[in-house]
């Protein structure tokens, strides 16, 4: 079966280059009934044979090398030993691979720290829709009142040099996912070329040159958005040079002042607002006479058309604990407790988790990016508290169950501590909830305070159908020409019979 990068491959050709089927066979050397069926499918991934190269040698003495050629690099010219010196040094601490393994992490060591003379930067220019460059980088904003640290997502079309910032938690791939998703609704469109750094999130290894095996996921969105994946050589971010120098220019238009909101959509509305009036006052860096949002404009129909949100998300097999709740970086969050002991997936995306059983969603939370924390949803709990009604005073699902409810269920849990069965009273009008509805639950609650009772078998009389209802129907079943009611005739039969008495 073909790999992610090959159907990716395939469908650039098809989609944006608009190569037939049977040119696509005919480069590619495979059969046009492969290609139909990835083109057909509309898959970004089949079966892939899984393969596995052991560690080369050098991988036990690669620390010891590479300390070697840091202190090596600071002595003299004169004094440096050749890689010759290095292999001898390595065989004495018992590396008995080949020289070349040596020779290759000596080369490429001294290319990147002991080159002479200035580095030499080539200045880059891109075709209309041929390439967007994205990076990382840190910022503050003052988040409902507290500053704190986070991650801004920079992509810019390399051709215009339109520009989108969000800001996230962390830089965790549901976050790199997500963030293009927003880019590309934001610019209407995609361009052919993805240009990265050797970001972890996206590279899973390093390559000879500029090969890369990507992260699968982060495979599969380029393929469905219909870009090419290009990653920079180590250390070497000139060759993204636009996007490096928007981390310092959006860091002193965007963030200085700091930014502040009351939630993180309310700022990334913000940072979506400024981007765009900066392209839009901008004056574009080479074409002098026009704006950023001008050029945009041009550039616009080059773009790919934009094919829909990507499902971005990371899957995480795992099993729900005694206590009903499944763990996602170090928190804890709630499901039914039926599900107990059960194996689930835990689907985490950029602002929320959806756990999983057998294909269904069973839960379902807002994301939490603090640590150590458990969420829990009070309803996930109710069915237990008919076998465990204590649980209802000290349970820590409870705690904020009260607030989350009506203040009439608050009124009516006062006039219940009267009863030596309170407890079991509240959760049966708790269980209701389940089988009629909140509104429906709250309605027959203010009934049954207004009358002056409380009980749950009131609440739940109150929840049967109304009177109301019973007269209608019978209204609708008079008969259409009732019979004359007139009671005159009483009156002139009484005059005829007893008139004269």
């Amino acid at each position: 079966m073909f790999i992610v990068e090959s159907i990716a491959k395939i469908r650039r050709m098809y989609h944006v280059d608009g190569k037939a089927i049977k040119a696509i066979a005919r480069e590619l050397n495979i059969s046009k009934n492969t290609v139909k069926k990835i083109i057909r499918s509309n898959k970004t991934k089949f079966e892939v044979a899984k393969y596995t190269k052991g560690k080369p040698i050098l991988g036990d003495h690669l620390e010891l090398l590479k300390q070697l050629l840091a202190e090596n690099i600071k002595e003299p010219v004169r004094r440096r030993m050749t890689a010759k010196k290095l292999y001898q040094q390595l065989q004495e601490a018992g590396y008995i691979g080949s020289y070349e393994s040596v020779n290759l992490i000596v080369r490429r060591f001294r290319r990147e720290y002991e080159a002479k003379g200035k580095q030499v930067f080539i200045p880059l220019n891109f075709e209309p829709g041929k390439a967007f460059q994205f990076d990382w980088g840190e910022e503050e904003i003052c988040l409902n009142g507290e500053i704190i640290k986070v991650k801004a997502a920079r992509i810019k079309l390399c051709y215009s040099r339109h520009t989108l910032v969000i800001v996230y938690p962390n830089e965790q791939l549901e976050m790199v996912m997500a963030a293009h998703t927003e880019a590309f609704k934001f610019f209407a469109g995609c361009c052919e070329n993805g240009i990265y750094d050797n970001m972890k999130t996206a590279v899973k290894k390093i390559l000879a040159g500029k090969d890369r095996v990507l992260n699968e996921k982060f495979a599969q969105m380029a393929s469905h958005y219909l870009f090419e994946v290009i990653v920079c050589t180590p250390s070497s971010g000139w060759e993204k040079g636009q996007v490096e120098k928007q981390v310092g220019d959006s860091r002193r238009n965007f963030f200085t002042p700091i930014i502040r909101g009351e939630s993180y959509d309310d700022i990334n509305s913000q940072l979506r607002e400024m981007c765009l009036n900066w392209s839009k006052t901008r004056q574009h860096p080479e074409f002098k006479e026009r704006t950023i949002f001008e050029v945009y404009e041009e550039e616009k129909p080059h773009l790919i058309e934009y094919r829909g949100e990507f499902e971005g998300y990371r899957l995480n097999p795992t099993v729900v604990s005694s206590l009903s709740l499944v763990q996602y970086d170090t928190n804890m969050y709630s499901v039914p407790c039926e599900y107990v002991g059960l194996s689930v997936q835990i689907k985490s995306y950029a602002w929320r988790i959806v756990v999983l059983h057998e294909s269904k969603i069973i839960g379902e939370h807002a994301r939490c990016f603090k640590r150590y924390q458990k969420i829990y949803n009070p309803w996930h709990y109710v069915p237990v508290l008919e076998r465990k009604p204590g649980a209802l005073r000290n349970g820590a699902p409870f705690k904020e169950l009260m607030n989350l409810l009506p203040e009439v269920f608050s009124k009516i849990r006062s006039k219940l501590k009267n009863y030596k069965d309170s407890d079991k009273q509240f959760i049966s009008i708790l269980q209701f909830i389940n089988k009629y509805g909140l509104e429906k639950v709250t309605n027959s609650c203010n009934l049954t305070i207004s009358t002056g009772g409380c009980s749950a078998k009131l609440v739940e009389q109150y929840l049967q159908p109304s009177t109301s209802e019973t007269t209608e129907e019978y209204e609708f079943i008079k008969l259409k020409n009732p019979p004359d009611a007139d009671c005159s005739i009483y009156s002139k039969l009484y005059l005829k019979l007893w008139g004269d008495k």
